[in-house]
Formats: C-alpha cells, sequence, structure tokens
C-alpha cells in the first residue's frame, strides 16, 4: 500500500486503539489499524485477562484450604497444568490474534502488520515484517495506542540472565520451586501469590518501603501480613545491586549484601516507553519525554490523537477504552459526521450531542490480590498534599462488618474514604478485602458524581454485605 492515503491511521491495536478504530470505521471512515504485535494488545494474552485466569484458579485453592475452618475437611492437589491448558487453548489461542483481527475488519477497518512510526504531520511509515515499508497518509488525523513495555532496570548481571517479565510469566507450562519478585506493585504482588499458591517458595523484594505504593499505606500492611501468613517472604525498602545465573539458579545481592537465590526470576517493576521510537519528533513533539501530553480531548497537536499508558493516566485497560470513546467523538465532531451513539457520547435523554471530555477524578484502579485492593481518586496523603481540608474514616471487615464476622477466614480487609471536608464530598476511596473491587464499584460513584458526605450516610445499605462496611467508613469520618 505505498502511498495509500486514509481518514484515520491508528497505531498500536491495543484494547483502546481497536475500540477507536472500530468506533470510526462504524461511523464510515476510512481507517487503517498498524501493530507489529498482536492484535487486542497486553490485556487479553499477556495481562488483564489470563493473570485473572491464573488468580482466580488459585483462589479455588485457597478456598478449598479454608475448609478446615469452616466445614469440615479437604485435600488440595494443586495442578498448573490445567491453568496452562486453559491460558494457551481458552483464553490466548495460542497467542493468535485472527480473531481480533478480524472482528476489527468485519467493523470496516483495515489492519497492516508491522511497526508504524510518524515521519511527517498525518504521514505513518510502516515497517512491516518482512522487511519493506509502506507510507500512509491520513486526511483526517493520527491516534496513537503504542501501549507501554515491561521496564528492565540495568541491574549488573540482569540482562545476561533468562530473567521473566509478565509475559514470561503468562505462558509457563509448570510451577518454579522458588522463585525472586523483583518488584512489589500489583503486576508483582499477583503473581507472587499465584505462584506461591502453586507451591513455589517465593520472595518479593520491593525496593520502596511497602507494597503497592501507589495504594494508602494501610493496603501495603495488609498484604504484607497476609503474604507472610501465606509463606511468601517479603522484602521491602531494598534493592537488587546484582544478578547471576548457574547451574539453573538465579542469585540476587541486595543492596544490604543478603544474597537470594531461586530457580526462577520475575522483574516487575514497572513499565516503559520510547517515543523516539514512534517518531513523535516528526510532528514537534519531544520524543525524550516518557509519553505524551494531551487535552481534555485526546489531542497531542493538531491532527493528533493519543490515549491509552502513554498519556500517563494509568496503564489500565480501562483507562484506555475511557479515552478511546473520547477521542473517537472528537474526530467524528471534527468531520462532521454524527456517528453512533456508541461514538459520539450522545445523551437523547437531555436531547443534547456534546463531545465528552476527560476527567480523571475518579479513575478506579484493582490489585487482584486476596485480599484484594480497590482504589478510586485520591490517597488520603495525595489529598493533603494538595491543601485539601482532609478527614478520613475507616471500617475493618474483620470487626466492623456482620459480614466480616459471618466470613471468618478470609476475611481481612477494611474500606476507608477519603473526604475533602470543607465540600463535604469524598476525594478518594479504598476498598480491600473480599470481593473488595466489587466494592468498589459504589466509592467509584461516590467519588465521580460527587455525592455529598451527608447524603451517602442517609442510603439504605444492604446487610449483611461487606460493601455495608462503607457506613460505618463514613461515620467514623474525623
Amino acid at each position: 500500500m505505498p502511498g495509500t492515503e486514509v481518514d484515520v491511521v491508528v497505531i498500536g491495536m491495543g484494547p483502546g486503539g481497536e475500540d477507536v478504530g472500530a468506533r470510526l470505521a462504524r461511523a464510515g471512515l476510512e481507517v487503517v489499524g498498524v501493530d507489529g504485535r498482536l492484535v487486542g494488545g497486553e490485556c487479553p494474552y499477556y495481562a488483564c485477562v489470563p493473570t485473572k485466569a491464573m488468580i482466580r484458579a488459585t483462589d479455588a485453592l485457597q478456598e478449598a484450604r479454608r475448609v478446615p475452618g469452616l466445614a469440615g475437611a479437604a485435600d488440595v492437589t494443586p495442578d498448573w497444568s490445567l491453568v496452562a491448558t486453559r491460558i494457551r487453548d481458552e483464553i490466548t489461542d495460542n497467542w493468535n490474534d485472527q480473531a481480533a483481527v478480524d472482528r476489527f475488519q468485519e467493523a470496516g477497518g483495515t489492519f497492516v502488520r508491522g511497526w508504524g512510526r510518524l515521519t511527517a504531520p498525518r504521514e505513518v511509515t510502516v515497517a512491516r515484517p518482512d522487511g519493506t515499508e509502506e507510507v500512509i497518509t491520513a486526511r483526517r488525523g493520527v491516534v496513537l495506542n503504542t501501549g507501554t513495555e515491561p521496564a528492565v532496570p540495568p541491574i549488573d548481571g540482569l540482562a545476561e540472565t533468562p530473567y521473566w517479565t509478565n509475559r514470561d510469566a503468562v505462558t509457563v507450562e509448570a510451577v518454579p520451586a522458588s522463585l525472586v519478585v523483583l518488584g512489589g506493585g500489583p503486576v508483582g504482588c499477583e503473581l507472587a501469590q499465584v505462584f506461591s499458591r502453586f507451591g513455589a517458595a517465593v520472595t518479593i523484594v520491593q525496593h520502596a518501603d511497602r507494597l503497592v505504593p501507589a495504594d494508602e499505606p494501610e493496603a501495603g500492611e495488609l498484604l504484607a501480613t497476609a503474604f507472610r501468613d501465606e509463606g511468601i517472604t517479603v522484602r521491602t525498602g531494598l534493592s537488587a545491586a546484582r544478578v547471576s545465573y548457574e547451574t539453573g539458579q538465579f542469585h540476587v545481592k541486595l543492596d544490604n549484601g543478603e544474597v537470594i537465590a531461586a530457580d526462577r526470576m520475575l522483574v516487575a517493576v514497572g513499565r516503559r516507553t520510547d517515543m523516539k521510537a514512534l517518531g513523535i519528533g516528526a510532528v514537534g513533539l519531544d520524543d525524550t519525554a516518557r509519553g505524551v501530553t494531551v487535552d481534555e480531548r485526546m489531542r497531542a497537536t493538531d491532527g493528533l490523537w493519543a490515549i491509552g499508558d502513554i498519556t500517563g493516566h494509568g496503564a489500565f485497560t480501562h483507562m484506555s477504552m475511557y479515552q478511546a470513546r473520547i477521542a473517537a467523538a472528537d474526530i467524528l465532531a471534527a468531520a462532521n459526521l454524527p456517528g453512533s451513539d456508541d461514538a459520539r457520547g450522545t445523551d437523547d435523554a437531555r436531547g443534547t450531542d456534546e463531545v465528552e471530555t476527560a476527567d480523571y477524578r475518579a479513575t478506579p484502579r484493582v490489585t487482584f490480590t486476596d485480599p484484594e485492593v480497590g482504589s478510586v481518586g485520591l490517597s488520603e496523603a495525595a489529598a493533603r498534599a494538595q491543601g485539601l481540608n482532609v478527614r478520613t474514616g475507616v471500617a475493618q471487615l474483620p470487626t466492623d462488618t456482620t459480614r466480616g464476622f459471618i466470613h471468618k477466614v478470609g476475611n481481612q480487609g477494611f474500606i476507608k474514604v477519603v473526604e475533602d471536608a470543607d465540600r463535604g464530598v469524598l476525594v478518594g476511596a479504598t476498598s480491600a478485602g473480599p470481593n473488595g473491587g466489587e466494592v468498589l464499584g459504589a466509592l467509584v460513584v461516590a467519588v465521580h458524581a460527587e455525592v455529598p458526605t451527608k447524603l451517602l450516610r442517609q442510603m439504605i445499605y444492604a446487610y449483611p454485605t461487606f460493601h455495608r462496611g462503607i457506613e460505618t467508613a463514613l461515620a467514623n469520618l474525623k
């Protein structure tokens, strides 16, 4: 397709890229989607979907192990082959994206396999796997959705070892006898617990002074306690100084001189971008930056939109999909195309046809450990850093909720709310414990809609539920 001209080119066909491309194509625009990796992105093949299947399996194991505390006796024999088979055959189709490619093309888009880079305003050059290149010009503009790669720190010796990232961990056919996890964020914590519950001796090494440092300190303390109770070794406030691999074993020397030996090593210290490879300098943007700055309609510059991880608003599938909807609406509005309601954000009930703009006040995130940690909006520390007059309230699930008492084993958790006392609304909240991410839903609504705290106190909360702890946390505001 040398010299091809279309309406829109989407570089990066992760969840958001596929979504924005399909919306525009269904609305009548000529759209080309470009990606050198799997269509669908990290989420369905190496992240959200397969890892949650792994977690579902480990949760089943753990619930069976809790039978003696509740209902009798149970013998549990873990079998990783069932998990590996499900991920390969049922979830990822052996890491084949043909169904996703077909889905996009059935929506009216055209897919090009290759690595796209900006070479001029509204111009994309695609490097195909066979070494050829083609240039595609976009009449209306380009959407960037290139996502991120696993970050690998420059630790002495690490590059010469067969370490894992999340992508390798998802494809394993057997659980190692021992595993050291570098990084105590959501990915590191989730996978550490998965492999531990399937029999691996696991050690987490976390540079920060607590696990899941983006969340409330209480969440990190909760997970550390739960992990230690399960036999996971947690080493916080430490970094790896050197890594070596000999005779089938990793040796990780920490900065305090301690050496940890393990059969496998998982590096889960975050994500990285490569703006230079994307060519954003060709359109006047800083290619040394970590990402692309966008406005409330996902515009980076004239004729260029960006969504997803590279915008810096959270490396979440739900963020990418949210921004995709907004970008599609803006592109269609500029093209004077009505599109469909899902692409334009039309509110038929009010008879308006306004283009949606981004609002990140109530961004939710969930770490799918056991206990599960769900958070929305600002933490207490972040709210204070913004100069807000902060009040907080906490309910402990085991002691402050009847459902926690009923649940008995595996009932660790809490609900914490963060209020802007001057306005009388919640600006953040955390729901940690059984089904923490599901309980979070009510708190997301409260933060997003700025429901007055007084009104939240007047609600009727179903009894006996975990979400009833929200009522207790509100009552404890101080």
